[in-house]
């Protein structure tokens, strides 16, 4: 079966939205323009019902992978009881490098990563060995560059 699919509430709204908009509106929409295609006639050598044909399967794709990620979802909620400032998934981990320059990263599920926003897979390299670390501690992160060694500054739970 492999590892759970885990991921944040947020991020599971936001699939969910992403979902909503395919289904609602975006699908109906073309679904029109191949039908309205369709009635110009010859559809061999029709342009616009061509397209419209290929970017409904992609939609229709689009919807079966959200569908099928949502169903094996496991949603993890940041939970009170957990110890402060220890590193799990969800956690918003300040790092400082040894150079003294700080990064901001969220351990969040692989449906989540957006590397422009500071949200890691808890399955990256860095998501890996963040992980169930807590303040003060160093870890020595392996990357094609080189090694370097990282400081936990800080570690919050947002409910984004």
């Amino acid at each position: 079966m492999g590892d759970p699919n885990y991921i944040t509430p947020a991020g599971a709204k936001r699939l969910q939205e992403e979902l909503a908009q395919l289904r609602g509106k975006e699908r109906h929409k073309v679904v029109q323009e191949v039908s309205d295609a369709a009635a110009q006639g010859d559809r061999s050598e029709n342009a616009e019902y061509i397209y419209g044909k290929k970017r409904l399967r992609e939609i229709d794709r689009r919807i079966r992978f959200l569908t099928q990620r949502l169903e094996s979802a496991v949603l993890v909620a940041p939970d009170e009881a957990r110890p402060e400032g220890r590193v799990f998934f969800g956690a918003t981990v300040q790092i400082e490098d040894e150079d003294g320059s700080r990064t901001r990263y969220q351990i969040v599920g692989e449906d989540e990563i957006d590397l422009t926003r500071g949200r890691v897979s808890w399955r990256s390299p860095i998501g890996k060995i963040l992980l169930k670390k807590q303040v003060g501690d160093t870890v020595l992160l392996r990357r094609p560059s080189g090694e370097v060694e990282l400081t936990i500054v800080e570690v919050t739970y947002n409910a984004d």
